[in-house]
């Protein structure tokens, strides 16, 4: 059966790609590609890198791709359109090596050959099942089909996880897998019936994480790698517009707290170094579980006083055996010395990095234009901008691969108001690649149809199952575990 298969699919190439550009004209540009692949580097085994020429008024598109180490593929159509199958079969081939590109233009009768580009298929892995993240439309009110997806990164395949279709009328967003297992799985709900999806081993619990002693719902998860424990911010979100401004929107919060729930008794743990009159917000757990970082800054009058918000970069110990936080807070990045604002504190799974977000004010950096990524070597203490992935528009909501040799970041750097996803390599030196686009079969008809933002995305070794309908029904019948603060 196999063999018929690929019988029949070689006649079909034959017949489709059955000619190659005759006497092309060569230059020696680069071809202007999107999204530009030139340079990347790919796990092997990605979903195929497709591309559309930038010019739209082409007759055709040659493409011609060559393994260092042996395999060749040719397309031609409209944009280059690879063979699933055929891809992953010429990138595992030449995993540790690269594939070169050759690209040539059909236009009023005449072919033109560009230079030359190379695509690098890394020695790392990339074994994770897919991503998760939410779609939303760039807009600021609550609505317009909100959903949670996931795609599987070896394929084009998406699938809804859980979708405003299936609740109506609820925000929800801040989801996260332990260390990119998604059998350990949180979600929020805001608003009305709003509360936080617990997911062990298949098992939905909805549970209700204000209190009298808590001031709101918690939000902006991370697990503890033991799978016991979700830290969280407690926090009120708020909007402000700027009018005659280069600038749509600033985001703030009022107040922000950090707590512990201990999953396994529906505890909420307390620390008065986290409930303080300072904003704490966006807590994540070491690779380690012993440290728990997390971002802090003083509090100001807002949205009047916004640029007055600069965040510090903190850590406390925590001790999973007896549910205990320490006693001490480190300040790792001090945001009033150096006049900037860190947050969203990532750090690998190795133990070995610490990846976070810089910009000139505010804790919530997917509204700053400024926003870099930065990266701390955890045995140094030492941090260097990430200048490789770095754009002149916003880049944050970043996230580690279950070998920590790969991350995801979303970026505003297309057009400075929808947010894409891009994934780059690190080497065990620190070494970081040229990121690429999340690909997509026929990207440019993809991403230019499709009015929707990505945000928060995450790794998962697996496919999220989650049942829809027992949410729906939990949702709607108020079913809500009850919460207790640890005494």
């Amino acid at each position: 059966m196999r063999m018929k298969y690929l019988l029949l699919s070689s006649a079909i190439f034959l017949c489709s790609c059955s000619f190659s550009p005759e006497n092309p004209v060569k230059t020696d540009q680069l071809p202007d590609i999107y999204p530009d692949y030139i340079g990347v580097t790919i796990p092997a085994d990605i979903a195929p890198l497709d591309f559309n020429f930038a010019d739209e008024a082409i007759d055709a598109l040659d493409v011609v791709v060559k393994g260092s180490k042996g395999g060749e593929l040719h397309v031609q159509g409209d944009y280059a359109d690879f063979d699933i199958d055929d891809w992953h079969e010429l990138t595992k081939q030449n995993q540790g090596g690269k594939i070169t590109v050759t690209v040539c233009v059909k236009k009023d009768g005449k072919w033109l050959q560009y230079r030359d580009f190379d695509i690098f298929v890394s020695p790392y892995s990339l074994d994770d099942w897919g991503l998760t993240y939410r779609r939303i439309k760039p807009g600021y009110e609550v609505g317009g089909d909100i959903g949670i997806y996931q795609r599987n990164i070896h394929t084009f395949d998406e699938y809804a996880v859980l979708t405003e279709t299936v609740v109506p009328g609820r925000c929800f967003n801040c989801h996260t897998a332990n260390r990119t297992n998604p059998d350990r799985i949180t979600l929020q709900m805001r608003g009305e019936g709003g509360g936080m999806l617990i997911q062990k081993d298949g098992k939905q619990t909805w549970v209700e994480t204000k209190t009298d002693s808590t001031k709101a719902a918690g939000s902006y998860s991370f697990w503890h790698p033991d799978g016991n424990y979700v830290a969280m911010a407690v926090n009120s979100v708020h909007q402000s517009f700027f009018t005659g401004t280069g600038q749509r929107i600033e985001v703030y919060h009022k107040f922000s707290h950090i707590e512990v729930l201990d999953t396994r008794h529906n505890e909420l743990i307390l620390s008065p170094l986290l409930q303080t009159d300072d904003l704490e917000i966006f807590p994540a757990f070491s690779a380690d579980g012993k440290w728990l970082y997390y971002s802090t800054s003083k509090p100001c009058r807002v949205p009047a006083e916004y640029e007055k918000v600069k965040c510090s970069l903190c850590r406390i110990g925590f001790d999973a055996e007896k549910g205990l936080f320490g006693e001490v807070v480190d300040t790792l990045l001090n945001g009033p010395l150096t006049d900037k604002s860190y947050v969203l504190a990532r750090p690998s799974y190795d133990g070995r990095w610490l990846m976070y977000c810089v910009s000139s004010r505010g804790n919530f950096p997917v509204s700053q234009d400024d926003a870099d990524l930065w990266l701390m070597d955890l045995k140094t203490g030492e941090s260097r901008e990430l200048s490789e992935v770095n754009s002149q528009q916003c880049e944050s909501f970043h996230n580690w691969n279950g070998n920590s040799h790969w991350f995801v970041f979303s970026s505003k750097r297309e057009d400075g108001m929808y947010t894409k996803l891009y994934l780059a390599s690190i080497d065990d030196q620190g070494r970081v690649s040229k990121p690429f686009l999340l690909p997509q079969r026929n990207p440019r008809a993809y991403y230019l149809e499709m009015m929707d933002a990505y945000n928060c995305p995450d790794f998962t070794k697996t496919k999220v199952e989650l049942d829809a309908h027992e949410a729906y029904r939990q949702v709607f019948d108020n079913r809500r575990a009850v919460v207790k603060v640890k005494k």
